[in-house]
């Protein structure tokens, strides 16, 4: 899939795959492995005790090992991606992919196996042996025709789901999306006159899946590169193309779709032309999937027909056919029935399921990924957005549903409606939520980011792929010579990115100018500010953004924030009625937090809380959130009494006189804030819902807590983003990672964009 507005270079994605650690995945523990004990139950001799139960009952593996929720994603290399059979090892990155994405929008566990066998009788043995040793197989760029060879006797062979998702996933994304344009056109699937172009893998497997829902035999056509697959054809035949062989007199694709209501396309670059799509039927339904790409372009379309419904498999176009809407969520159904199989049944559902997803109204999650414009069931919106985070409850239980009717499920689901709830508590919103943010910058007018400490190579990586991935325009402060010899040192094109040398530059002199007068009254001479101006990036950056030389800066890699922060304050000021503050992003599974002050005011008054409340309040909105305020403490509502809550209860006292548009509590534990079951002891709450902004009695409770939750409990923290400032600065923590600070670059651009939006900051 090619995405215009997110190039990515090579040297980018294998500094990506590369550091920190090689690779994409890992393994941990799901037990605790502290004492001895601990280590006695998991090995020797507490282990001994599944050993023999699953001995007496194979199925107990499920109930004592991770079985259960662990697929393998198995390939031999032969045909990966679109460069063709590189070899097994060469596939690892994509078989690691493929992993990560089981987990991401599924939660499920993916191993990777790359097999070097290229013989497919030898590639059934081998896998045949350690198969049973998961809930499930995925195969994964296999050539054809042994796809097919492989995946029919496996799943003879096992009695465990196998799935090759070249074939299976683009067909049922395909079919979900054919569903909804007979939808729109008024039109049936017995009725529809179809021509599919590519008889390998995927598209054999699209006919035939449509096939079984609905579409005639004699009303589909196949073609490949020699034409139309007919009866008597003899040329380039195999038994799989010749299953699906007509009896027509068309020999050509472009005979084929003349009249036709449907195109659908796994071929190469070009094969439709404007005059093809002139001759197929009122309102055609065009699929053009070759990869990178399509057979025919949208523009292409719009200029032979304006009556035409298009998708093809690229993200920069409407109706993106992805596979990632299809098999994390086919494999987390048939996972959670312990599914014997995936069947056509199976298959169907997900595809139905999809379909019906398309035509309900859209969460503000999607909304914010459209920047802003919220995408409707109709031509331009007939698949669901990739991160819907509905999908993860949404097409498992018709999976699941499907394989109990159709009697593979060994474990049937009692209570579809709690396996719904337990599902959408699997959900991690991170890339949702940055994915939002991307689209968002991205859409908007181009910001430019000034990244102060420029020199360091983890900067350099950061401004370069901030600006590659099309989020802004990057300038990297700091000497020339070594700012270039460290951008070849990490693989940057030295002339890729602007660099700024502070004591070099043309506005030298008016940011020395624009700063003395500034400090002139403080105690600072006019050589003390040229020093400055001189030596400091920060204050260079700073007086960058203040005079209009840059939108916004990033700093803090190499300084701690305290004294990165009291640098900028010599140039830029409070902004006018707010206050200058840290909010952390915590991003974790099921939830998005909004936590401050984590870095600014130590021990803010009630005032100050109340002010914060507001401040991040407005900050949530921003990020599509609707604020739900909690003021944190020790104590819940005056239990215990003390001094500190208080405190807090005048902070909530001052949001009542000042009379705030969003929901706010306090004072109140963690654990009544987070957890709506608490209302009931607690039912004059006047929150409707979980808070999502937790305002921190003190500057350590904020810290600590967002830290613990990154360190220990797994979360996504961003930032701390600071707010408060006339001018947009982002902050990093001392040695943070390339997309730490990238993501800062990202906020800060976002930040800008929301506020010219909304009239802030103007």
């Amino acid at each position: 899939m090619t995405d215009r507005t997110s190039k990515i270079d090579d040297d980018e994605a294998l500094a990506f795959h590369r550091y920190p650690e090689p690779g994409k995945v890992a393994i941990r523990a799901t037990k605790p492995m502290a004492t001895q004990r601990d280590l006695s139950l998991a090995y020797s001799p507490g282990v001994a005790a599944p050993v023999k139960a699953i001995a007496a009952n194979p199925d107990a593996a499920y109930d004592y090992t991770s079985k259960g929720n662990m697929v393998a994603v198995i390939s031999n290399g032969t045909a990966i991606l679109g460069l063709g059979d590189l070899g097994a090892a060469a596939s690892k990155p994509v078989m690691e992919g493929k992993a990560v994405l089981f987990k991401r929008f599924a939660d499920v566990d993916g191993i990777d196996i790359e097999v070097e066998e290229n013989d497919p009788e030898a590639f059934i043995e081998c896998v045949k042996r350690f198969g049973n040793s998961f809930g499930g197989i995925n195969l994964e760029d296999i050539k054809g025709p042994d796809c097919f060879i492989i995946e029919d006797r496996l799943r003879e062979v096992l009695d465990i789901p196998v799935f090759h998702d070249d074939q299976h996933g683009t067909a049922i994304i395909s079919a979900a999306g054919v569903l909804n344009a007979c939808e729109l056109t008024g039109r049936k699937l017995e009725d529809l006159t179809v021509v599919v172009n590519g008889a390998g893998a995927a598209g054999i497997a699209v006919l035939e899946l449509i096939k079984s829902m609905g579409v005639k035999h004699d009303n589909a056509i196949l073609c490949d590169s020699k034409g139309v697959i007919y009866k008597g054809r003899e040329e380039g035949m195999n038994q799989w193309k010749s299953a699906h062989a007509v009896d027509t007199d068309r020999r050509t694709l472009e005979e084929a779709l003349d009249g036709a209501d449907c195109f659908i396309g796994l071929s190469i670059k070009g094969a439709v032309t404007k005059s093809m799509v002139k001759s197929m039927a009122a309102d055609p339904i065009i699929f053009a999937m070759a990869n990178p790409d399509p057979e025919i372009t949208p523009e292409e379309v719009r200029e032979a027909r304006s009556d035409a419904i298009m998708a093809t498999g690229r993200s920069d176009y409407p109706n993106q056919v992805n596979n990632v809407l299809g098999f994390p969520y086919i494999f987390r159904g048939a996972l959670d029935v312990r599914a014997r199989t995936i069947n056509e049944e199976m298959k169907v559902a997900a595809a139905k399921a999809l379909a019906e997803l398309a035509r309900e109204d859209v969460p503000d999650e999607v909304a914010a990924a459209y920047h802003g414009n919220r995408p409707s069931f109709g031509r331009d919106y007939i698949i669901p957005a990739p991160f819907d985070p509905r999908l993860i409850s949404h097409v498992p239980p018709y999976v699941a549903q499907a394989a109990m009717d159709s009697g593979v499920a060994r474990k049937p689901i009692s209570d579809m409606n709690a396996y719904r709830s337990a599902l959408k508590r699997r959900l991690d919103p991170t890339a949702a939520t940055l994915q939002a943010i991307y689209d968002e910058v991205r859409a908007a007018p181009q910001k430019t980011i000034a990244f102060a400490e420029g020199e360091e190579p983890s900067v350099i990586r950061a401004a370069h792929a901030f600006q590659s991935q099309g989020l802004g325009k990057a300038i990297l402060v700091g000497r020339v010579e070594t700012t270039h010899a460290n951008m070849r040192l990490v693989g940057v094109p030295t002339d890729s990115i602007e660099v700024v040398n502070a004591r070099l530059s043309e506005a030298n002199t008016d940011y020395a100018d624009f700063l003395y007068k500034r400090l002139q009254r403080q105690g600072y001479l006019r050589r003390d500010v040229q020093r400055l101006v001189n030596q400091d990036r920060n204050v260079f950056a700073a007086c960058m953004v203040a005079m209009g030389a840059a939108d916004g800066m990033v700093t803090g890699t190499t300084r701690n924030y305290a004294q990165a922060l009291s640098d900028v304050k010599l140039v830029l000021d409070q902004a006018e009625g707010e206050r200058v503050m840290g909010m952390s992003v915590v991003l974790t599974q099921g939830r998005t937090l909004f936590i401050a002050d984590t870095n600014v005011t130590e021990f803010p008054t009630s005032e100050a809380l109340a002010d914060m409340a507001v401040e991040v309040a407005a900050a949530a909105r921003r990020f599509g959130a609707k604020p739900r305020v909690a003021f944190l403490s020790y104590s819940t509502f005056g239990n215990p009494h003390g001094e500190r809550s208080e405190k807090i209860q005048a902070a909530v006292k001052a949001l009542d006189e000042r009379g705030v548009d969003f929901e706010y509590e306090g004072e109140m534990n963690a654990d009544v804030a987070l957890d709506p079951g608490h209302r009931r002891l607690y039912p004059f709450s006047r929150l409707s819902g979980p808070a999502n902004v937790l305002i921190m009695p003190a500057i350590h409770a904020a810290s600590i807590s967002t830290k613990l939750l990154r360190a220990a409990g797994g979360a996504t923290v961003l930032g701390p983003m600071l707010l408060g400032l006339e001018k947009q600065v982002q902050i990093a923590r001392l040695g943070s990672s390339v997309t730490d600070i990238m993501n800062l670059a990202a906020l800060a651009a976002h930040d800008l964009s929301a506020s010219a939006v909304n009239g802030e900051g103007e």
